[in-house]
């Protein structure tokens, strides 16, 4: 690792200590532990009501914790509230803007709340998003109102950029263009999160991802780990007797079933060995199915947090910090 990605790991963009918030009797978030790495995307992901919305309106300084502390950039939320402001992009999971204001009219007021913004990449970002700012917000569609939102959490480049739901309403072109922009904030440094309960959105840019259900983190992995410790069924036909004794030797096999002539094998990583280990005992066809991402995450909220025992066969499960990092 070098001296540059040791400092960045050592000052996390967000950090939160043993965050709960309460609505009166509703619990929102329970004992929220989380550190994200600048320059990363994290993904929380979960269904509507786990907590995701609380947790970004919170690390904006919208909400206050009823327990715990949020940190931002070094900065606890509750005591630097005006400049941790300074240092986000905020996209709310209900924007809808001034509707008798053009989209360019309303820009110019929120980029004069901020002290200006370059207006070069503003038109950059409404001409990739194919946003007409002088009409009126009022007149456009739910996508192309989204868009003017879009604009306003990129169009300052902040260290920091807080976007809840962000492409609800957009075409999947829009979608595509959108992941575009996200990498490219990432690749400056920015860090990104991105609340989402669609799960093809948080996997299409998000590093890491952490799993809310019902306030809890449940899991925190990255996305390159997640996608190593799937297991995949192959399906292997012989011509001959199945070498079973073969096959269960394969490091990664994690169950076999022999129906026929056919193996039908479960393995976590590469299935070259597999492959290697029975290309000999008359091998005549080979089918592979991919485990689906979706019905791994479906599994944490059918069955729990134990689900993530059967992702990987190292420690799953959010550790007392858990850190999303790159």
């Amino acid at each position: 690792m070098s001296e540059g990605q040791t400092m960045r790991r050592s000052t996390p963009a967000v950090r939160t200590h043993g965050v709960s918030k309460r609505f009166g009797r509703q619990v929102a978030l329970t004992d929220l532990r989380l550190s994200v790495d600048a320059g990363t995307v994290c993904g929380f992901l979960g269904p509507n009501g786990a907590g995701k919305t609380t947790a970004i309106k919170l690390l904006a300084g919208l909400y206050r914790p009823t327990a715990g502390v949020v940190e931002v950039l070094g900065h606890d939320v509750a005591h630097a509230r005006d400049t941790v402001q300074g240092l986000i992009g905020y996209l709310p999971g209900d924007f809808t803007g001034y509707a008798d204001q053009s989209g360019r009219r309303f820009l110019r007021l929120v980029a004069d709340l901020r002290g200006g913004v370059d207006w070069a990449f503003v038109a950059e970002l409404a001409e990739r998003l194919e946003l007409d700012l002088d009409r009126r917000i009022g007149t456009l569609s739910r996508g192309n109102r989204q868009k003017v939102g879009i604009v306003q959490a990129l169009m300052n480049q902040a260290p920091l950029l807080l976007l809840d739901e962000p492409t609800s309403g957009l075409d999947p072109l829009m979608q595509r263009e959108f992941h575009r922009l996200l990498r490219e904030a990432r690749d400056r440094g920015q860090t990104v999160l991105l609340s989402s309960h669609v799960l093809s959105e948080v996997a299409a840019v998000a590093d890491d991802v952490a799993i809310l259900r019902e306030g809890r983190l449940l899991d925190f992995r990255s996305m390159a780990d997640l996608r190593t410790g799937l297991s995949r069924r192959i399906d292997m036909t012989f011509d001959a007797t199945v070498p079973t004794t073969r096959i269960l030797q394969v490091p990664g096999v994690r169950d076999l079933q022999v129906v026929g002539g056919t193996a039908q094998v479960d393995i976590a990583g590469p299935a070259a060995a597999l492959l290697r280990a029975v290309v000999d005992h008359g091998l005549r066809d080979v089918q592979t199915h991919e485990t689906d991402l979706a019905d791994v995450f479906l599994g944490y909220y059918t069955k729990g947090a134990t689900h993530a025992d059967d992702l990987s066969q190292g420690s799953v499960g959010p550790t007392p910090d858990a850190a999303c990092v790159g």
